[in-house]
Order: structure tokens, then sequence, then C-alpha cells
């Protein structure tokens, strides 16, 4: 059985959705960057979280050959996932606090408005497709744990180990420094990362017609409890796709997005008329202040940190972060870039 998103009953679907009013809004004083970016008439764009500057370009070229837009993106993310170097995603990604890599991903296919996801599978490196295949062939939207892993195996996916020499070094690493008093042995440091480390990619996608996809893929939070769910595999919160208005998604503190439904937000915000970028600052002020105090310093700024990347079905994309000194991935029809991320707060 094919997966592939342009079987017959999903064209079908697709030509039955109707182009939506045009968007977007001028340049937005105080944010430091121009808010809005138009792509090339009749370009395909896609944005992503930095370490995607491979997928959107990858994704884009595949839009222009007339690939649907959800297989694009997933085409674009699978290039992280199936990196044993990448260690925010799939193969490679940092474990549990266990030692054992459980991942996290989600999906929305714009035209047909069906949504798939998967949360805390082990064993699977893509589980952005794992994801597909929910949305695909069930009238589910998530599954999770062992049941996702069983779907998974039915459909031919084969079970390996995830973590690689890499990710099982900095856990061991991480494990023995943790804490003073307890039954491991410090080792030295150096150059090896053993902080708590978010790591996530997510991907939006529009091709020259205005169909709209979405993609978001994590190990997580290294080092989380087992069983620990974040944003990512949350329709809303880690992405979401409004064929008629656009994406958007998100990297960082899953759980200070799941609170605000922030890529929902993100693209309520743009259904406003904000532009992409002007709508994931506001969803970010959102977020600010619905953190609880433990988690702000003392001069009320979130001690962690937050990216929402966002398309409209113009073509125009953004982005915006809590803090300075990020960037993102673009495909602008022509050519991937990293770009600036317009930001609330400027690091100290």
């Amino acid at each position: 059985m094919s997966d592939s998103l342009s079987r017959r009953e999903f064209l079908g679907a697709a030509t039955g959705v109707a182009a939506g009013a045009t968007l977007g809004a001028p340049f937005t004083e105080g944010t430091g960057f121009p808010a809005v970016h138009i792509r090339p008439a009749a370009g395909p764009v896609a944005v992503a979280s930095a370490n995607g500057l491979r997928g959107v370009e990858l994704a884009g070229r595949l839009l222009i050959e007339g690939m649907d837009t959800l297989d694009a993106a997933i085409e674009g993310v699978k290039t992280q996932e199936l990196d044993a170097e990448d260690t925010s995603v799939g193969y490679g990604g940092l474990p549990n606090e266990e030692g054992v890599v459980q991942l996290d991903a989600s999906c929305m296919h714009g035209p047909t408005r069906r949504a798939g996801s998967v949360g805390a599978l082990e064993g699977i490196k893509t589980p952005s497709v794992v994801a597909k295949y929910v949305l695909l062939y069930t009238d589910h939207i998530m599954l999770v744990g062992e049941g996702a892993k069983r779907f998974a195996l039915s459909y031919g996916f084969k079970e390996e180990d995830l973590l690689t020499d890499k990710a099982r070094e900095i856990w061991l690493r991480w494990r023995a420094n943790r804490g003073p008093n307890d039954d491991w042995i410090n080792v030295p440091d150096d150059e090896m990362m053993v902080r708590r480390e978010t790591g996530t990619i997510n991907l939006n996608v529009v091709n020259a017609s205005g169909d709209i996809s979405s993609v978001t893929t994590t190990s997580g939070l290294s080092w989380k409890i087992p069983g620990r769910v974040g944003d990512s595999p949350i329709i809303g919160a880690g992405q979401y796709t409004d064929n008629d208005i656009g994406a958007a998604g998100s990297t960082g503190r899953g759980e200070a997005n799941i609170k605000v439904c922030g890529a929902f937000l993100t693209v309520d915000n743009m259904r406003r008329g904000m532009s992409p970028t002007d709508a994931a600052l506001e969803t970010l002020r959102r977020v600010v202040t619905t953190t609880e105090p433990r988690l702000l310093d003392e001069r009320g700024r979130p001690r962690f940190g937050l990216n929402f990347y966002a398309v409209n079905k113009n073509g125009e994309f953004g982005a915006g972060s809590l803090w300075s000194g990020r960037r993102y991935a673009t495909f602008d029809g022509e050519t991937a870039s990293l770009r600036d991320i317009p930001y609330l707060y400027e690091r100290d």
C-alpha cells in the first residue's frame, strides 16, 4: 500500500479547498527586523528551525517538482531524523534519564485537514513518518508508547537501537555529574555537553498553489522523566496548519508552549491579519504572561528559550524568539539560507 499523500482521495479533498483571503501586515516598529518576507510569484516556501537548513532546501526542491506538501515536509525533517550527529531528533537523539531514547512527532496536511502524531515512541528512527501513517490509515490522531511502536512495526518499520555511542557518552557524563551526593563518581569536564538540552525540528511549507503542511519531530528534553511528552506531538502546540491561513510550529521549552497552544495561537494571530513574525512575537508575549514566577528571572524574563516559525498562504514567512542570538532556516522559492530571528529580549 502506498503511503503517498497524492492518493486519489487526497487529491480529491485538496481540489475542494478554496483559496484564503489575502494576509500580511506592514513592518512592525521595535522588532529590529522586517516582519514579512515575500516569496517570488509561484515559488514554494519552506521555513524551519535552524537545524532544518538542509531540510528546507530539500522540501523546497521537492515542492518545485510537484510533491505533496506533507510528503515534502517529512522528507525534509527526515534528513535530521536519520543523522546520527544530530542529538535533537530521531536516531542519535539524547535519551531520557534512564538512557532510553523516546521520540515525539506530529504533522498536519492542510488540503485534507487531517493530522497525526506519536508520543514516547521507542526504537523507530523516523517518528515523523509514523505520525503520517497515523494520519493516513487511522481514525485517530495520536498514538503513544508501546502502542505507537506496535503500530509502526505492523507497517514494516524496523525496530532499532537509537542510542548512538555519541549520545550514550553524553548521557553517561550527565549521570556521573548530576549531583554531588549521588552514587556516581564525577568525571572530568571537557568539551562534551552535559547540560540539559531541548532539541527539535519544526518545518512548515506552502506550495505554489497555496496548499500548506507542517511537521515537528523531536527526541524531547534530554534526561527527561521516562514517559514525558512535550509540545511537539500536540496538535496546536508543537505545530498547526490551517490551509486557509498558514502554518506554525515551535522549538524550545514545550511545557511553556503547551499552556498557550502556541502553534494554533500563532496561526490564529495570522488569521486576524498579523504577519508571520508579528504573529509569533505576539504568541511569545502570551507565553511570558502565563509563565509561573519560579521560571522568571529578577526582571520578569523567562529563564528558558522558546521559538516559533510561521508561514502564511501567500508565502510570507517569519519567526520569533524569546531571546536574541537565534537563527532560523528558510527556502524562499530559490535558495535556502539562515536568517536572524526577531526577539523579545536581548541577552545580557
